[in-house]
């Protein structure tokens, strides 16, 4: 872990910075997301696999990112404060930041951030749930609920999500007011990657996987994506990558380290792409 680095100095233009989210406060079921970060950590750096994407791209003989290691924000707005004012930080200083959870509701924060230099992001979402409860449980920044948070602020300019596979009536008709497109996993093939105009933000839950690919998350949702298609969806993207978050990663429920290392896997993989669009971009 070497690589982990705390100085705002140190960032040059569309550098890759990673950084940890440990929060699962928002969590409706089962609470464990915030040991994410550093689980996803161990699995990178554990020996059992070196750091070598498969575009050849080596993250352990590059400069082009960082880790920012971790915060732990409170509960409640100072949340919502504290993640957006980070990711700002790093924004300013013009990197690409790629954000581990922590449950999903940090990516409003994120967004936040990320809305103030990229008004109308184009935001692909891969995840087993859409996100869109206008509440639940009374908690409008339940992790259930962020992408509402997010097209109610207009933070994004488009929002295609991707591997769904739980819409009940109500996110349907939240579906229809946002005007968010869905490929829901019932009609998914390999060929339904999204064309992008402009700037994309990643959003990755990791129960887009099918339970079997990665059993640690907090809900485990039969019939998703395996960790091919994943990592497909990820190299074919085309258009800039300019954030990230991988998000819901529960160590608590992972067996033999199977999640641990498919989250390693699709961090090397999104750091790769984003890293080399920024240094085409820079030159």
């Amino acid at each position: 872990m070497e690589n982990m680095i705390q100085r705002m100095d140190d960032i040059t233009a569309g550098m890759v910075a990673v950084q940890g989210i440990c929060f699962d406060a928002n969590s409706s079921f089962i609470k464990g997301a915030a040991r994410g970060p550093m689980g996803i950590r161990e699995a990178l750096f554990c020996g059992s696999a070196n750091l070598c994407a498969e575009s050849g791209f080596d993250l352990g003989e590059t400069s082009r990112w960082r880790d920012f290691g971790d915060i732990r924000p409170a509960s409640g707005p100072d949340m919502l404060a504290q993640v957006e004012d980070r990711v700002w930080q790093l924004l300013q200083h013009d990197a690409r930041v790629l954000c581990l959870g922590g449950d999903h509701s940090i990516t409003v924060p994120i967004l936040r951030a990320y809305g103030r230099k990229y008004p109308g992001l184009n935001i692909l979402h891969l995840d087993a749930h859409p996100d869109l409860y206008d509440e639940l449980k009374g908690n409008r920044y339940s992790h259930a609920c962020p992408f509402a948070r997010i097209m109610e602020e207009k933070l994004a300019g488009r929002l295609v999500q991707v591997g769904i596979r739980t819409l009940n009536r109500h996110q349907r008709s939240q579906v229809r007011r946002f005007g968010v497109e869905v490929v829901e996993m019932s009609a998914w093939h390999s060929q339904c990657l999204p064309i992008f105009k402009g700037p994309v933000y990643l959003s990755l839950d990791l129960d887009v996987l099918d339970p079997a690919f990665a059993p640690g998350v907090s809900h485990h949702e039969p019939g998703g994506l395996s960790t091919r298609a994943v990592i497909g969806l990820i190299q074919q993207l085309a258009a800039p990558v300019v954030g990230a978050d991988i998000v819901e990663f529960n160590p608590e429920r992972d067996l033999f380290g199977i999640t641990a290392m498919a989250a390693a896997k699709l961090l090397k993989e999104t750091v790769a792409l984003m890293a080399v669009q920024g240094d085409q971009a820079v030159r």
